[in-house]
């Protein structure tokens, strides 16, 4: 379904460039089936994310084209990075806060996804501490600045960016997931996604499918879909 300016808003928050598709690339395939218009947000751009071998000073401008790239194939058309952030450096700054505050209030989102900021000891690598930094600046954006209208107040005065709340966020890599997607239909997606990111997945072959197939199952089977289903979990959570 194509998005028009009356469709719904979702904007995803994440900390590196592939964060998104390995998490959720699934979900947000079908928010733009459903014809929500998305807009993913990097605060990096992965400059620490080669291999041992990669052309490290390049990486930032290659893990861009590649995110566009993956991004094309879910179907997201806005695709923003922040400047001045530092993979392995990403901390829940004022600053950045501020960055998150303006863009929601750009965006005015139906929904927002991002990372937890809680971490999940039991799948340690999706608790990168980047992405607790990103989860965490998020949701101090999202409540209570967003919504507060003397909360950096330059930005309506100078931006014409007035306060905005958020009825929804959905937390990714949650601990404590309470609500599945089934991503069986769009699968393909995510994995097509996925292969686009080839500094960080070019390695994997066949293991990369093996491994997205045999995640999401696990996740169906943890929500109680049928056998042959594949999913992503969140912690959904109503505003109101």
């Amino acid at each position: 379904m194509t998005a028009t300016p009356e469709s719904p808003r979702a904007l995803a928050i994440m900390a590196h460039p592939d964060d998104a598709d390995f998490g959720a690339g699934g979900t947000l395939a079908t928010w733009v089936d459903e014809g929500f218009k998305v807009t993913l947000l990097l605060c990096t751009r992965g400059d620490q994310g080669g291999l041992e071998d990669a052309a490290i000073d390049e990486m930032p401008v290659v893990r861009e084209r590649e995110q566009r790239a993956a991004a094309a194939i879910i179907g997201i058309t806005d695709v923003r990075f922040l400047d001045g952030y530092l993979d392995g450096w990403l901390e829940p700054t004022w600053e950045l806060q501020r960055e998150l505050v303006r863009v929601i209030r750009q965006v005015r989102p139906h929904r927002i996804l991002c990372q937890s900021p809680e971490r999940w000891y039991d799948r340690l690598f999706a608790s990168h501490p980047d992405h607790l930094a990103a989860g965490e600046a998020a949701i101090r954006a999202i409540y209570p600045a967003a919504e507060n209208p003397h909360a950096w107040p330059e930005l309506l005065r100078e931006e014409g960016l007035a306060a905005y709340r958020v009825p929804e966020i959905w937390l990714m890599a949650h601990p404590n997931p309470n609500h599945a997607v089934d991503i069986t239909d769009v699968v393909d997606r995510k994995i097509a996604a996925l292969r686009a990111h080839e500094s960080q997945t070019g390695h994997m072959g066949d293991a990369l499918d093996d491994r997205i197939r045999g995640w999401g199952a696990s996740f169906a089977a943890e929500a109680g879909l049928p056998k042959g289903r594949v999913a992503e979990l969140f912690k959904r959570i109503v505003v109101g």
